[in-house]
């Protein structure tokens, strides 16, 4: 295999970069475009706030707050952003070279520009909130004129207590009785005006009548128009309110009452042309403030769109940059050499292209000293690169959900491409839905490029990342509605039928009679509407589950054999694939020969005296159930084939000694080469043993060591445990034994998905369509274009979406444990480079 395919992940290794101070920038940034190197902390024990670069990644973090604020105030405004290309199109080439002094250009662009837009919104805020209270102040006068002038307009109903009593009320009446405003016995009133918001109103009235005894008159009126706050995403609703009262006491403690419920107090004259002369001079300045915020709000908005020129340009600039120099302080500074050394991961065939984009980092920098890369021997694990492409990426998500596979492990995604949009459409089987679902997908595959430079929300971008996974699945479900015949809950008849309905029909059921023609491709079409139709497809739907399980096991399990032969591991193929093998086989391999063989089998077939060849049909449920708890008894009329007892005897024979075989056989082999390298006392640190751990996949400390030979029994000893190996080996044998049952069982959610979702398509077309046929006249067109929108809906919705959903979680289940659980390691850990791509799914 290539080292490049998708069977396996890709060759690593690990390398080391002596790199010059003077050219470490520009050597990071190379790489971080080339996109291939995951490299490694050689400062662990530094925090990271002692680390070599934090004061350049302080900065940045300032430069991202900022073009964060700046992005925020675009949203605030809805001015777009221009897209990235176009954006960096816009830069200079000193720009987009992110040299220092550019950088230091851009933070003083970024801090002028923040600055100029916080000063045009502190501006604007201010003028708006000053507009607001002009705005209450015009509504506070005008309300208070319209009170006096009914107040003037009524004299006979003022009726001034003139009782010296401090405790006697105001007012008599309140409500009813005005203050002397023409020829009555004058009080030296004074009053209080404002505004406050029109939910407090009735708790404000509560509070002062209570508060003073009485000793008040108050009347209000609703502000009609809601007032824009700032710090509220609503229009604010305010009542003017009036309230008389009178000495200097009783004033204050109404106005502290007011301002403490959050009203606004406002002074207003009691002569009428003092309040006529303050009401223009309200408007004047009114009018004054709104020009001036218009005035701020168009420069803002054309300080933001300056800024939204190049904004995503400069986000990319910063993001770049913080990966650049987070990357830096993972390396170790060689103070005297003036060097600074990187280690890292790259996959073997790329070394080539790391040589060149160093040799490129030192051109543009003009140093005179040039990188050096060397390869390194090391015993540690590497991280797991599977190379994919825009096609296998989604199904290789599918797998690295579940866990990384080990490194150079066979990768179960190279498979998962066919399998899993297979057996998600055994359970989705219908052509009608494969149709709409292949056409969905193929509509974002055929606008991929559109698409890709759109902004998307989170739940379509989920579905055209996995784009080509729902275009195989609707593919596979045409493929399986084919093999079903079933299209929208109806049967096609394309060729012709193996049986005929008689034409006269009598009491009681009919009986279909064959025709002597075999439909050549799925299901028969007269299978469709019969009475014993559900009892067919069940048992047809049954069996083929357990037939597609034991094949998708066994499949499963032989991709151990490329996995052993890899790792040096050619004894466990004898010592435990094959007792697995031959444990499933005789079980439910057999089980799988029943199946074929019943279905191959006419078991109506009569000889030329017209006597049966065959018994009736035996139940292959109760065979399996008998052949545990009656071993070597076969009941004769439900006999399958001659010699059925001795050839079940056999198998359950064959499959208990397999149970002892997995147990011993394993743990002996590894005690015995323990005791192999034991005998040997010494090794060489670059022996095949040692090359053979770095396969298996198990990670050792690096040690400093004085020669090249090391003690072999005194590192065995804490590596080995007998009784750990024996327990594990346990574990495993009576795990994969319960696993077998379970597992096989497992399977029947395809019949049990397909059964539920050809019966659930039925009834949505009996439920809508079915009904509105035989209509006739204009209702009849209504009904019938009414009832085919909510089918068609409906179809959309529950039967692709939700059903579709459904039968997707369950193959990811088949593949994640069924499949899985019987070769799939899954201890690796993710290839992560440096990358300035960013991620696709984020």
């Amino acid at each position: 295999m290539s080292d490049e395919s998708l069977f396996r992940s890709a060759n690593m290794s690990l390398i080391q970069l002596y790199i010059p101070s003077e050219s470490v920038h520009a050597t990071v940034t190379e790489l971080g475009e080339l996109g291939n190197i995951q490299f490694k902390d050689l400062n662990p024990d530094v925090a990271p706030f002692q680390r070599t670069f934090v004061a350049d990644i302080r900065r940045l973090d300032e430069m991202d707050r900022r073009v964060q604020f700046l992005q925020a105030q675009l949203e605030r405004e809805a001015i777009p952003a221009r897209p990235l290309e176009s954006a960096m199109a816009l830069l200079s080439t000193e720009d987009q070279a992110r040299s220092p002094m550019m950088m230091e250009e851009l933070s003083r662009r970024l801090q002028e520009h923040e600055e100029r837009v916080k000063q045009m919104n502190t501006s604007q805020e201010a003028l708006q909130k000053r507009l607001l209270e002009l705005e209450e102040a015009k509504n506070v006068i005008r309300e208070t004129e319209v009170f006096f002038q009914q107040a003037e307009a009524q004299p006979e109903a003022v009726r001034v207590s003139m009782d010296t009593d401090a405790e006697a009320p105001l007012l008599e009446n309140q409500g009813q009785v005005r203050p002397n405003m023409s020829g009555f016995a004058p009080v030296d009133l004074e009053f209080v005006a404002g505004t406050i918001e029109r939910a407090h109103m009735p708790t404000l009235e509560r509070v002062l009548w209570r508060a003073l005894r009485g000793n008040l008159f108050m009347n209000y009126a609703e502000i009609q128009q809601g007032f824009e706050d700032p710090s509220k995403d609503e229009p604010v609703f305010k009542n003017v309110f009036v309230i008389f009262a009178h000495g200097s006491a009783v004033l204050a403690k109404i106005r502290k009452i007011c301002e403490s419920m959050g009203g606004t107090l406002y002074p207003v004259e009691s002569d009428a042309s003092q309040r006529d002369a303050r009401l223009g001079e309200v408007l004047e300045r009114i009018e004054d403030h709104e020009n001036i915020l218009y005035s701020t709000n168009a420069a803002r908005r054309t300080e933001l769109v300056r800024v939204a020129e190049s904004v995503e340009a400069w986000a990319d600039l910063v993001r770049r940059e913080k990966l650049v120099y987070g990357t830096m302080n993972l390396f170790q500074v060689d103070v005297n050499q003036k060097t600074m050394v990187a280690e890292g991961w790259a996959p073997s065939s790329e070394l080539s292209s790391v040589q060149l984009a160093l040799r490129r980092a030192t051109e543009h920098t003009g140093s005179h000293v040039s990188s050096v890369m060397q390869t390194m021997r090391t015993k540690e694990t590497p991280p797991t690169y599977q190379r994919t492409n825009k096609f296998t990426e989604g199904f290789q998500a599918i797998i690295d959900a579940y866990g990384h596979a080990t490194y150079q492990e066979v990768n179960p995604g190279l498979f998962a491409v066919i399998t899993f949009p297979f057996l998600f459409a055994v359970m989705f089987g219908d052509i009608g839905h494969g149709i709409l679902m292949f056409l969905a997908a193929g509509v974002m595959v055929l606008y991929e490029q559109k698409l890709l430079r759109t902004r998307l929300d989170e739940i379509t971008s989920m579905f055209f990342y996995g784009r080509y996974i729902i275009l195989l699945m609707g593919a596979f479900a045409i493929f399986t509605g084919i093999m079903y015949n079933d299209i929208f809950s109806r049967s096609m008849h394309i060729f012709h039928s193996g049986w005929a309905w008689p034409k006269k029909g009598g009491e009681g059921s009919l009986t279909a009679e064959p025709t002597g023609h075999v439909y050549p491709i799925g299901l028969d079409p007269s299978w469709h509407g019969a009475e014993n139709n559900l009892v067919f497809t069940n048992s047809l739907k049954m069996k083929l589950s357990i037939v597609l399980g034991v094949a998708h096991m066994t499949f499963a399990l032989m991709l151990n054999v490329p996995n052993h032969l890899h790792f040096k591991r050619a004894s466990w193929i004898w010592a435990e694939l094959v007792p697995q093998v031959l444990f499933m086989e005789s079980l439910f391999g057999y089980l799988v020969i029943t199946i074929v063989y019943k279905w191959s089998t006419d078991w109506y077939a009569t000889d030329a005296q017209g006597q049966p060849l065959h018994n009736s049909p035996p139940g292959l449920l109760n065979m399996l159930i008998y052949m545990f708890l009656k071993p070597g008894v076969v009941d004769p009329e439900s006999q399958l084939y001659a010699g059925q007892a001795s050839v079940q005897m056999l198998l359950l024979l064959l499959a208990l000694v397999c149970v002892p075989w997995m147990l011993v056989t394993k743990p002996y082999l590894l005690y015995r080469e323990h005791k192999q390298r034991q005998g040997a006392g010494y090794h060489a640190v670059g022996s095949a043993r040692g090359e053979q751990r770095v396969a298996d996949g198990h990670d050792e400390d690096e040690r400093a060591l004085e020669d090249d030979m090391i003690p072999e029994d005194e590192e065995d000893e804490e590596e080995f445990e007998m009784g750990e190996v024996v327990i594990h080996q346990i574990i495993h044998t009576i795990e994969f034994c319960l696993g077998c049952i379970s597992n096989t069982a497992s399977y029947l959610r395809l019949w049990a998905l397909s059964l539920a979702h050809a019966q659930l398509s039925q009834v949505l077309w009996d439920m809508t369509i079915k009904n509105v046929f035989g209509m006739t006249g204009l209702f009849g067109v209504f009904a019938t274009v009414f009832a085919f929108a909510l089918w068609f809906v409906l179809t959309i919705a529950i039967l692709c979406i939700m059903e579709g959903l459904s039968a997707f979680l369950h193959a990811l289940r088949l593949h994640w444990v069924e499949s899985g659980s019987k070769h799939y390691e899954a201890g690796g850990y993710p290839f992560e480079p440096l990358t300035f791509v960013p991620d696709a799914s984020s």
